[in-house]
This record gives C-alpha cells, structure tokens and sequence, in this order.
C-alpha cells in the first residue's frame, strides 16, 4: 500500500512586495511547517525548490518521526490562480482531495481564529475557487486563518493585501504557530480531534 502523503498548500502570492500581507498566512504557515521538518531532519536551513510539473516551490519531509509525508506547496502563480499549481502537483504527487490541505486568510473570523473543515463554499476566496476548479471538487480539507473585517467602508481586497497592523504583528508568531499545529493535528490524528482541540480554543 502507498504510503499516506498530505499536499499543504499555503495561499499567498509571491515576491516581497506581498510577504506581510494578511492575505500571504498561508505562506508563512507553510515557511513554518518546512522549518520544523528542517529542524526534525537536521538539515539546517530550509531550500524550497521549484516543481517541475508546476509553477509553485514545494518543500517534502516530515513533522513528527513515522508521522506521514508533507508536500508543502507555496504557488508562484498569484492568489487568483492558484489551482494552476495545485492541480498538476496533485496529479504527479497521486495526493486525492481528502488529503489536500489549504491554508488561507478567512476575513469570515476575528483575527487569530482557526477554523478547520473539510469542504464547503469558497465565501469569495479567490484562491479556493481557483484550488476548486482545478481539483475537481470542494472536498479538500481548510484551515481557516481568521484576519478579521476591515475597519469602516475598506474595500476587503484593499484589507487583504495590505500588512498586518502593529498590534497584530505582535501576536502573528503564536498564531502562526497555532495554524501550523492544527495542520500537524490534521494529517497525525484526523479532522475531527483536530478540530475538537482547535475550535475549543
């Protein structure tokens, strides 16, 4: 039998100009998990590298001893086509929906909020519309990284890409260190004590 493997996509867009972007959680979820399979594996700094199949930079390896194997997937394709990447890996990879991982922006919760489900509308997400289309189907599992609503009349996608304010900066490490143990909780113990630990808080 195949060995159980996990694509964790994080949404985001590349480049610099975008990296603090409350709109880019899902990259730096991603950065992190890949430092915790460096740190696991003892390979020092983190050299993601560029798919061949796809247009998108993917970082492999594990985040516990025997635990299953992590394709981590930033796409290099911008936000509103991200499932020009996500597809193609799923198809080389042999990863089915139900073990395709998002990690995205939610403007839906307050800020720090996480939310995992497996399924469900795209609530305007561009970047999950675009994972949808390019997989298939709406069966693939979130974690749902709340950024909150943006203040008086802002245009929501003004809010997303711009930077996390000062306030929030400070408490950004522990939320993104939060999002990165729901997906570990994820793909070791399965949906639902994932989300009876994390939706608890």
């Amino acid at each position: 039998m195949a060995e159980a493997a996990f694509l964790v996509v994080g949404l985001g867009n590349p480049g610099p100009k975008y990296a603090g972007n409350r709109h880019n959680v899902g990259f730096m979820v991603v950065d992190l998990l890949a430092r915790r399979i460096g740190d696991l594996a003892g390979s020092g700094a983190v050299k993601w590298s560029r798919h061949s199949k796809a247009r998108a930079e993917v970082y492999e390896g594990r985040v516990a001893p025997g635990g299953p194997r992590l394709i981590l997937v930033k796409p290099l394709t911008y936000m509103n086509l991200a499932g020009q990447a996500v597809g193609p890996l799923a198809v080389f990879y042999k990863i089915p929906n139900a073990q395709v991982i998002a990690v995205h922006d939610e403007l839906d919760l307050p800020y720090g909020v996480l939310r995992l489900k497996s399924g469900g509308g795209e609530g305007g997400h561009n970047g999950l519309k675009s994972m949808t289309q390019a997989l298939g189907g709406r069966d693939y599992l979130r974690v749902r990284f709340g950024i909150g609503r943006p203040p008086g009349r802002m245009d929501p996608a003004a809010f997303v890409l711009r930077d996390f304010d000062t306030p929030e900066r400070a408490e950004l490490p522990l939320f993104t260190e939060l999002a990165a143990d729901a997906v570990e909780e994820v793909v070791t113990t399965g949906l639902t004590p994932a989300q009876n630990r994390f939706h608890a808080r």
